[in-house]
């Protein structure tokens, strides 16, 4: 029976059907459009949440005293590099660059190819080490040292030629500098020597100051660690002293301190535009939208809970005093200059309330992202656990709905057919009823 529209009675029943189908399927439709709404309003929340974590990251770097404890650090020579690490303090001194470290270099006599039999060995940190080159090629030889990882490479360097045969001679170097590295080798029992020492690097410190001056030696060119947190490179022996200078870095804790308020501003304006109302005018109508977070009051109290943690007093002054400042929009504005000018005044009581406020701000960034227990994290499951549970009503409404049509679609059907038969019936006594009249009247 399905199929039938309208044969009998003229009625369009698939649009009629159609039509009853979409008043059966508004609170379907009103499931559909809350499930659109709470899967914008996860994301909004997502959202928010990704950039308060990323603000705790931050806040958690700033509250650590390597966050803000920041020095650069400078020489008078571009042939000294001064790098400084967490722990530098500010200070200066005077070195003397007396000798670079060097790798220790050692060089075998010319040869056209190793000779047979002859024995080879390298003593390296008090080990010696016999090398078997019986029947090996020069080349072998080099390899069978490569190998042996002893913190000596060998190669070979042409060395001219001897009635037309090419010559070589092997040349041994440290693969380390400094003393640590050096090493002796023999070949057949004869010590090779060296053509260039093993060698410490080596500065003096307050050179020529009588009961002061001392000196410093390095297996490298570095001096790790010669002022604290402060590591020192030569490139050159100097006979006049340099002067390496550690001073704190302004910009770069000022940067910081920019660097956080950057982070609150993003999440107060993301806040704040999310809560904004819009207002629309068309065909004469105006019409106000709300944001995702309009009315919101958990929103509008973790906003409160971040902007406290911000903005409240430390030590019984405002952070507006060192620069963090709060807008009459409902954000804060970082003054970079006000901030530099109360680093220099007190440089400490300045960096102890940054590190006090981005605590705070840490702590309760934490609270509200926590990706187990944060309260942003548990309204996000509580919304998703709602699409879920919507989602399912959803499914129960297309197994009723279309349970619903079929059952019009067979109702309709049969009634086409039931008056189809009735109809046909109809037309067979009209037609007797007719034959009956006609018969009458010949009579």
């Amino acid at each position: 029976m399905a199929g039938i529209d309208g044969i009998t009675t003229g009625t369009d029943t698939t649009a009629m059907i159609a039509q009853l189908m979409a008043v059966e399927a508004r609170p379907q439709a009103m499931l559909k459009q809350k499930v659109s709404s709470s899967q914008t309003f996860v994301t909004a929340l997502q959202n928010l949440n990704a950039k308060i974590a990323s603000l705790a990251e931050t806040a958690g770097k700033v509250a650590k005293p390597a966050g803000t404890d920041l020095y650069s650090a400078v020489a008078s020579s571009d042939k000294v590099t001064v790098v400084t690490k967490p722990g530098a303090a500010a200070g200066a001194l005077d070195i003397r660059v007396d000798r670079l470290a060097t790798a220790q270099v050692s060089l075998s006599g010319a040869m056209a190819a190793w000779p047979n039999g002859d024995a080879l060995s390298i003593s390296a940190d008090g080990t010696i080490t016999e090398f078997d080159t019986a029947g090996k090629s020069l080349d072998e030889v080099i390899n069978t040292v490569n190998k042996a990882n002893l913190g000596v490479t060998a190669v070979k360097i042409a060395a001219g030629s001897v009635d037309g045969v090419a010559q070589y001679r092997m040349q041994f170097t440290a693969t380390a500098t400094g003393s640590e590295g050096a090493f002796s080798i023999s070949h057949n029992g004869t010590d090779l020597g060296n053509i260039r020492p093993a060698q410490d690097a080596q500065v003096t410190l307050w050179a020529g100051v009588a009961g002061a001056e001392t000196l410093i030696t390095s297996a490298t060119n570095t001096f790790a660690d010669l002022l604290p947190g402060v590591d020192v490179s030569v490139k050159e022996v100097s006979a006049a002293p340099v002067t390496v200078s550690v001073n704190r870095d302004e910009k770069a804790v000022t940067d910081v301190a920019a660097k956080l308020v950057a982070g609150l501003v993003d999440v107060f304006s993301y806040i704040n535009r999310n809560s904004a109302v819009s207002v629309s005018t068309a065909d004469g109508t105006t019409k106000a939208t709300g944001g995702q977070f309009t009315g919101d009051s958990g929103v509008r109290a973790l906003k409160d809970t971040i902007m406290r943690a911000a903005t409240s007093p430390v030590d019984g002054r405002s952070p507006s005093e060192i620069g963090i400042i709060i807008t009459k929009d409902g954000t804060v504005e970082f003054n970079a200059e006000k901030f530099a000018a109360a680093l220099k005044a007190d440089p400490e009581k300045t960096q102890a309330a940054l590190q006090s406020i981005a605590s705070r701000v840490e702590t309760a960034g934490k609270d509200i992202s926590d990706k187990y227990e944060g309260s942003i994290t548990l309204r996000i499951k509580g919304q998703e656990s709602e699409v879920r549970s919507l989602n399912t009503q959803i499914a129960d409404w297309d197994r009723r709905l279309s349970s619903r049509q079929a059952t019009l679609s067979r109702t309709w059907s049969t009634l086409e057919v039931t008056l189809g038969k009735l109809n046909s019936q109809m037309d067979w006594l009209t037609s007797q009823l007719d034959s009956f009249s006609a018969s009458s009247s010949k009579k």
